[in-house]
């Protein structure tokens, strides 16, 4: 599923400058699948849907069934991590009984990892690791390209070396002059059989990206950004991965703005279906007096890129101020939990929903240079591709909340959701007593793999997240 949540941007905070200011949309980690793993349990691991993993894999003809000694590319976002210091992804694992930092970076992880990245970057000896329920921070290395060595490549997998193989037989492998791999892999001891190394990938069509057109586009949670403040002159922004319009263009695109194009308006412009060069797009027009929110939301889009995000193709500038988006097709959340005439949403799609949400909140949190944050998170700012992929505080002081809680459900799902629900899609009065969207991240990705009642806490956002589960 896709969704566009609007956000207002309330603050922008100043990080360290480092080697990074940007990562990129996709990346692969190429995992090795051992004797006793699955397509589930490396869904579980690196957090990634099957159905997304099989769409970056066609050679997979049977979910159910991936050999044992294969490699398989399972899909990532490359962040520009601990403020610009290096680019990598930050994965979740919970603690079981038994772990060990070699178990999980050299097992669970297929060596995406190591024993001395999972210790720098965890605050428990590799001998006091919490046997249950503790979430560790699994950083994967990852690269978006480097166009001094070359613009053609944008694509690139992490892949970890194994006994008997070498820079040149991974080359090979892969097609590539062995030259252009070494070039990626400076420090690389190319024979070692250990180690990471990042070779220049294909997408799932086959093909090699271009630096410049490496955005991933997949069926999932998007946001859209709509912002209070912002540099004051229309100068003032680069912008260097968006194509400028002209307003003929747009105008021809929308048979000239017409109200039959028209699907939609916000709080600063109308917004208009088109195809432009062969693309489906949105495209928001916005007035000349409010440049500063064409400035912020520019500036915003064009630095911050990750697959729930949404992805800015361009812009212009004649006439009026215009934002042209990818477009997302199944309209808004709001109208899907209280249109009439539409099925009610399903409980594991909900759950779905939010975790794809809370995925992209955690990321804008935590890993952008410089960091933002947001507030106006409601279904209404949500829209859902064609797979479907993106509160009530006094309740919890009732005598009987597990039952005032169930009365908030959304009625239209009768009795198919899970006996203990929603206790905590709420959102506590006190700030200090909200846990980070990481928490929230984790409490939900354990929720949506489980078929168990539903009891993980108080699920609080920041200042709120989606009312999915009562239909309001």
């Amino acid at each position: 599923m896709k969704l566009l949540i609007g956000i207002f941007l309330i603050g922008i905070f100043s990080a360290a400058d480092g080697r990074c200011s940007r990562g990129c949309d996709l990346a692969y980690a190429s995992y090795y699948v051992w004797s006793n793993s699955n397509l589930s349990f490396i869904s579980h691991m690196l957090q990634t849907p099957i159905r997304t993993i099989l769409d970056h894999n066609r050679q997979i003809s049977n979910q159910d069934s991936v050999l044992a000694d294969t490699r398989i590319n399972v899909p990532f976002t490359c962040d520009c991590l601990r403020g610009g210091e290096f680019l990598g992804h930050d994965f979740t694992y919970m603690t079981s009984p038994g772990d060990t930092y070699e178990l999980i970076a050299g097992t669970y992880y297929s060596n995406l990892t190591t024993i001395d990245w999972l210790q720098k970057n965890n605050i428990y000896p590799a001998w006091n690791i919490p046997d249950t329920g503790v979430a560790l921070n699994v950083t994967v290395n990852c690269t978006c390209g480097d166009k001094h060595v070359s613009p053609d490549y944008g694509l690139f997998v992490t892949y970890p070396l194994r006994t008997g193989e070498s820079l040149e037989s991974v080359a090979a492998a892969a097609n590539l002059s062995v030259d252009l791999v070494r070039s990626y892999n400076p420090t690389a001891n190319s024979s070692s059989g250990s180690g990471l190394v990042f070779i220049p990938a294909r997408d799932q069509n086959g093909s090699f990206r271009p630096l410049n057109n490496s955005s991933w586009r997949p069926q999932n949670t998007r946001f859209c950004w709509y912002s209070d403040g912002a540099s004051p002159g229309l100068a003032a922004i680069t912008v260097d991965k968006s194509v400028e319009f002209s307003y003929e263009e747009l105008a021809s695109a929308t048979d000239d703005f017409s109200i039959a194009n028209k699907i939609g308006e916000g709080g600063f412009g109308a917004v208009y279906y088109a195809e432009l060069r062969g693309e489906k797009a949105a495209i928001k027009k916005m007035d000349m007096q409010a440049s500063k929110e064409f400035l912020a939301e520019l500036k915003v889009l064009t630095n911050v890129h990750h697959l729930n995000l949404v992805r800015l193709i361009g812009y212009c500038i004649e006439g009026s101020l215009f934002l042209v988006y990818e477009y997302i097709e199944n309209g808004n959340l709001s109208q899907h939990l209280r249109g009439s005439g539409r099925e009610p949403l399903p409980w594991a799609t909900r759950v779905q929903i939010a975790l794809d949400s809370a995925r992209g909140l955690e990321y804008i949190h935590e890993h952008t240079v410089p960091v933002y944050i947001h507030r106006d998170i409601k279904p209404a700012n949500i829209l859902i591709d064609k797979n479907f992929h993106a509160k009530f505080e006094e309740v919890l002081s009732k005598p009987d909340p597990t039952e005032e809680l169930r009365k908030l459900v959304d009625p239209r799902l009768g009795d198919k959701y899970p006996s203990t629900p929603s206790k905590r899609v709420c959102t506590h009065e006190n700030p200090q007593l909200r846990p980070t969207m990481r928490s929230i991240v984790v409490a939900l990705m354990t929720l949506s793999s489980t078929t168990e009642d539903w009891d993980i806490g108080s699920f609080y956002g920041n200042h709120g997240l989606l009312n999915l589960m009562s239909g309001r």
